[in-house]
């Protein structure tokens, strides 16, 4: 793809969540001493999740949240509102109504400015006073809302307006980057098909593509949900892939399922097996060969994301599964020791506990 000009340090969506998570505390606190708070411009490829980000990050807050396209707006009155005749002091002035998307609740909220950098010229330049007092002449935004806006990069094949120094610097500015295992994350959460999963964890170059992108494979990886049998159905599947990816990507993809990639160890089999001798097996069959880090990598993925997951709930066997997957010949020591890592960093108390192993301890120092 054609080079692209993005804006602020480049971040995976956990990296842009910590960001925001500060930068709306410190928008909250200029607030309480009546100074607006700065906005937030979220650059990024087309299709990588910059407009579900922030409506999650509001919703998982319990934050009210509004959102309006100013690429949708052909005059200014969609952004000042219309005027109305008001009887003030015994005669008539005119003043205006809000747009009905302007919010009118008290926050905490968010206003996202979706695909700021789509509107005309002239919409940009209207907005620039929102952007520094978060008012226009004719309404303000209600005590405790923030406005956060979503951009393409200038640059390459986007049909955008270049911004202005006058229009960037009223607001900070971050990218967000593709990151298969914060993506992996939020599709486990999700219930992304796991096949989806486990493909973009092996092949994370794939997804780098101008119709390849976290969207259009969340949108194909939906579509096969109810086709349990890849290998069997392979003409269906090439046809819907087609229809939503790359060229490159869909080769990828094919070669994934004709290799049986797809049938990657669950991780619910690892921890929940009453014979871990098969899980062993399984896990020397795919280093059959020479070590292929790409697929061990991704079962490792999977089971860190399986064992942190909300709803997770540890079957008996899982503490002396763990440790013995965590013991397994086969498993490289950069990745036994990454893994165990993640696990103690990221894991809920008891997932954690189970890697108190005297066997493991020793095991993971002589690797040091």
């Amino acid at each position: 793809m054609p080079e692209h000009n993005l804006y602020g340090a480049a971040l995976s969506a956990d990296q842009l969540t910590e960001t925001l998570t500060h930068l709306f505390k410190t928008g909250l606190d200029a607030q309480k001493q009546d100074n607006p708070a700065t906005p937030i411009c979220i650059w990024g490829l087309h299709g990588i999740g910059k407009t579900m980000l922030v409506e999650d990050f509001a919703q998982a807050h319990g934050w009210e949240f509004t959102s309006c396209s100013p690429a949708q707006f052909e005059e200014m009155g969609d952004l000042n509102g219309l005027p109305i005749l008001d009887q003030q002091n015994e005669r008539q002035v005119t003043s205006f109504a809000p747009p009905s998307w302007v919010p009118s609740q008290p926050g905490p909220g968010i206003l996202l400015l979706d695909d700021i950098n789509r509107a005309d010229d002239r919409i940009l330049r209207g907005i620039m006073q929102l952007l520094q007092r978060s008012a226009l002449f004719s309404w303000q935004l209600p005590k405790n809302w923030q406005i956060v806006a979503t951009a393409n990069p200038e640059g390459g094949d986007y049909s955008v307006t270049p911004m202005d120094d006058a229009i960037l610097t009223r607001m900070l500015h971050v990218s967000l980057v593709f990151d298969p295992k914060s993506w992996a994350k939020w599709a486990r959460n999700n219930d992304v098909d796991p096949r989806g999963i486990a493909f973009v964890l092996t092949y994370p170059e794939a997804v780098t593509g101008r119709r390849t992108t976290p969207r259009s494979l969340t949108q194909f990886f939906e579509q096969l949900k109810t086709i349990p049998d890849l290998k069997a159905q392979e003409r269906l599947v090439y046809t819907l892939a087609s229809s939503a990816l790359d060229e490159a990507t869909v080769s990828s993809f094919m070669a994934f399922v004709n290799d049986n990639l797809q049938q990657l160890i669950d991780p619910a089999e690892i921890v929940s097996t009453a014979d871990f001798s098969t899980i062993s097996k399984r896990m020397m069959d795919l280093s059959q060969g020479g070590v292929r880090m790409d697929l061990l990598s991704t079962v490792c993925t999977r089971l860190l994301l399986h064992l942190c997951h909300p709803q997770f709930d540890a079957p008996p066997t899982c503490a002396d599964n763990l440790v013995s997957f965590l013991m397994l010949d086969c498993l490289p020591t950069d990745l036994r020791v990454s893994l165990h890592r993640d696990l103690v960093t990221e894991a809920p108390t008891n997932v954690r506990q189970m890697l108190q192993d005297p066997r493991l301890a020793t095991l993971l120092l002589s690797g040091m």
